[in-house]
């Protein structure tokens, strides 16, 4: 698929049905800049409560139902820009839209800035009296806990601003990680055999580790990783001015670790992590058997860390057009109900999606959950991989979609720990429905393959990430210094206990950390893993009892975040402070690599 060179069509060359109807939110630019001179100034008809929320009941039911109205206004208008601008982001028109509106949400945060601290300052049983004696109040009962019980780590005004001052110098080590990686680093081109050359970019590397050529694959890792062993001293000094930044602001605000206070926004408990790490470690023997297997099924007498990348069946690439891509989605969600299945219908009809590529156009896909309907940006390529973004996506619109239609504004926004059950919950559910669609062994054997894999990359890589992040924040909170070295050490150590015995640790995965970029995301990977141990604990229950798991799922996509994460997934059916979803995930592997030995025997 590397050579593969396609005409890219302009933005003007799109046919109308293959693009999203972002004239749903407005009708024209006109149509926005009306609505955004409408708004300029509305943020001072809140910036007057300045000083009255705790005055009564009533103020403070207002002001949060005009901070909710004009919120909504914004947001429909910061879509609009964001998603026009994703479309084609050479377009000079939307980049100065979308400039503008970043400019008034800078506006309207510096005007209800003394929301948070005012609410916060509320007595407690101030509160309790104003629920009583207002009962519409208590509609924003959770928003105002969710604001509250972070109190004892608000400090003082004075503290506080000289925290968000700190702000703007705390992006640097992201700053220089990305311009670093991306900008200056530059890799020498690899050769294959016939001599054709490949230019080496973090972009094309993957790619070229899926190459069946074993001696690109090997060629592409020692050029890449040899580079980075080279600047490894200033990217140990970026990746550590992070963590202390973590560790600095998480003792600011009277944390007892990085951890801890990362973990906090979201309400996840920090016994849900060690749960992930230990259930793991538990099955790591099923990881290890399925390095073992990848070694016997390349026939080779040794497997190395750029091996695992390539497929094991290969040449079982069919074409998939989009069309076949939705007739399976469809055929593949039935399990949810015509309800669910008619706003999928819907997605199709009126036009919730960008499917192909364009000039300019954002590369990857999102869900964008918005007020009239979720939109979703795709750059869909007649494959396998592209029918299961579309899935995936849809998992996440359907989120978005059945939150915005249940609950009030306030809560209709999900936390990303929730997110990612939704859209990989779909996944396995296509998955199943296409094995269980084919007889033949080796489309199946692909199929197992490329599960196995997301297996690999999210549970086992994506844990291995997390306890990466939480050794190195360790050492350093307990005053150690993290030297190009001791990351190294630490990193190749947990290489060889994920992958085992089969795998030859080759020395240069060592320096691996140095093209993360999740390293810089302040505890944020361990979420794939839990999101996607949830997610196959809940398709698993959706396929074996049917139609009071359905129910069960449902309501968990239409709850928002009308409750903390946790809880949310108690009400699909999972439990998360245990290790048994996890578990129960990594069972599955198991059994996968088992059918897998026996298919490709």
């Amino acid at each position: 698929h590397m050579g593969e060179t396609k005409h890219i069509l302009k933005r003007s060359e799109q046919k109308k049905e293959n693009m999203w109807s972002t004239e749903d939110i407005f009708a024209s630019d006109e149509a926005w800049k009306a609505e955004f001179a409408a708004i300029k100034g509305e943020e001072q008809a809140l910036a007057v409560y300045a000083g009255r929320l705790s005055e009564s009941p009533e103020a403070l039911l207002e002001y949060l139902r005009k901070s909710e109205e004009l919120g909504l206004r914004i947001e429909d208008l910061y879509n609009y820009t964001f998603l026009k601008n994703d479309e084609d982001t050479k377009n000079t028109v939307y980049q100065g839209l979308k400039g503008q509106m970043t400019g008034y949400l800078v506006q309207f945060q510096q005007a209800t800035a003394f929301e948070t601290p005012e609410i916060i300052a509320i007595p407690e049983e101030t509160l309790q009296k104003f629920y009583e004696e207002c009962p519409e109040l208590r509609l924003y009962e959770r928003y105002m806990y969710r604001v509250r019980r972070r109190k004892e780590h608000i400090l003082s005004q004075a503290e506080e601003s000289i925290l968000a001052a700190a702000g703007e110098m705390a992006e640097t080590p992201t700053q220089m990680f990305v311009n670093f990686v991306n900008a200056d680093l530059t890799f020498p081109s690899v050769k294959d055999v016939t001599g054709e050359v490949y230019p080496l970019t973090n972009s094309t590397y993957i790619a070229l580790m899926e190459s069946p050529k074993a001696g690109l694959r090997r060629a592409a890792f020692e050029n890449l990783y040899t580079t980075y062993e080279k600047y490894k001293n200033t990217e140990a000094a970026m990746l550590n001015a992070e963590v202390k930044k973590n560790i600095f602001f998480a003792r600011a605000r009277k944390y007892g670790s990085a951890r801890e206070a990362a973990l906090d926004r979201t309400e996840v408990p920090v016994s849900v992590y060690d749960n992930l790490v230990q259930a793991v470690h538990q099955n790591m023997n099923a990881m290890h058997r399925y390095t073992a297997l990848r070694k016997k099924l390349m026939q080779l007498d040794e497997l190395h860390m750029y091996d695992v990348y390539t497929s094991l069946v290969p040449g079982c690439d069919k074409k998939i057009s989009f069309d076949k891509a939705k007739e399976d989605v469809l055929a593949a969600m039935q399990v949810f109900g015509p309800d669910y299945c008619a706003v999928l219908e819907r997605s199709f009809e009126e036009r919730w999606m960008d499917i192909y590529e364009n000039e300019g156009k954002r590369p990857g896909a999102y869900s964008a959950g918005v007020r009239v309907h979720p939109f979703i940006l795709l750059n869909h390529k007649d494959n396998l991989d592209s029918e299961f973004t579309l899935v995936h996506e849809l998992g996440h619109a359907m989120h978005s979609y059945l939150s915005t239609k249940n609950q009030p504004p306030v809560y209709a926004d999900y936390v990303i720990f929730v997110a990612e059950v939704a859209s990989t919950c779909n996944e396995a559910l296509l998955m199943q429905y296409l094995l269980g669609r084919t007889e033949d062994k080796k489309e199946r054997a692909y199929l197992i393959n490329y599960f196995l894999e997301q297996f690999r990359t999210t549970v086992y890589r994506q844990t291995m990430f997390a306890e990466f992040e939480l050794k190195i924040h360790a050492l350093a909170e307990a005053g150690e210094a993290l030297t190009a070295d001791v990351l190294k050490e630490i990193y190749y150590n947990l290489n060889r206990e994920y992958y085992g015995d089969a795998m030859e640790a080759d020395p240069l995965i060592a320096i691996e950390w140095a093209r993360i970029p999740h390293f810089y995301y302040n505890f944020y990977v361990y979420q794939y893993a839990t999101g996607f141990s949830a997610a196959m604990a809940l398709s698993r229950r959706i396929l074996t009892e049917g139609e009071s798991a359905v129910k069960d799922y449902l309501k968990f996509l239409s709850s928002g975040c009308s409750a903390d994460p946790i809880s949310l997934l108690k009400i699909a059916g999972v439990d998360m402070t245990t290790p048994e979803p996890v578990s129960q995930a990594l069972q599955q592997f198991d059994e996968l690599v088992t059918e897998m030995e026996t298919l490709m025997a």
